[in-house]
């Protein structure tokens, strides 16, 4: 039984490192992630201009882990959309709203302080909105990421 246990954390954890980066270990200071050059929305994101990502590891557009840092300007309002992945997220400033339903509903709306985490399961349709400030959140994923809305432009 030990052995079978054995083998089974071994699987698992050989499994989670298969799609990484050659990168095993990264290691960043708030002010080395600030120097990291953003790009515009980017993979995983709404796509809304404004939005500032920084790919902290991994790639969000291939198959394994990866984590990014969007900066989402203030008074920002993203409509309900889905992800293929599931995704774990925490506030790293400002105060971010979040709901979970096919349609932008306010009252759905949770506030989020600094600090708070929030998951977005693969395929479960969110939105999200900011306040009078910015907000800086971080997301973690397994890739391929991409974004779908819930309601097509007309």
């Amino acid at each position: 039984m030990k052995l079978l246990i054995v083998f089974l954390s071994v699987m698992i954890f050989a499994s989670l490192g298969a799609g990484q980066s050659s990168t095993t270990s990264t290691r960043l200071t708030p002010t080395e992630i600030d120097a990291i050059g953003p790009i515009v929305a980017g993979a995983g994101t709404s796509g809304l201009s404004g939005i500032r990502t920084r790919i902290l590891t991994g790639d969000p557009t291939r198959a394994g882990l990866y984590t990014i840092q969007l900066t989402i300007p203030a008074n920002t309002t993203i409509q309900s959309h889905t992800h293929p992945d599931d995704r774990v997220a925490t506030v790293i400033s400002g105060t971010w709203s979040i709901g979970y339903g096919t349609v932008f509903d306010e009252k759905k709306l949770k506030e989020l302080k600094p600090g708070s985490f929030y998951t977005e399961p693969s395929g479960e349709p969110h939105f999200a909105r900011t306040g009078k400030k910015a907000v800086v959140i971080q997301i973690t994923g397994y890739g391929p990421t991409g974004t779908e809305y819930t309601v097509k432009e007309k």
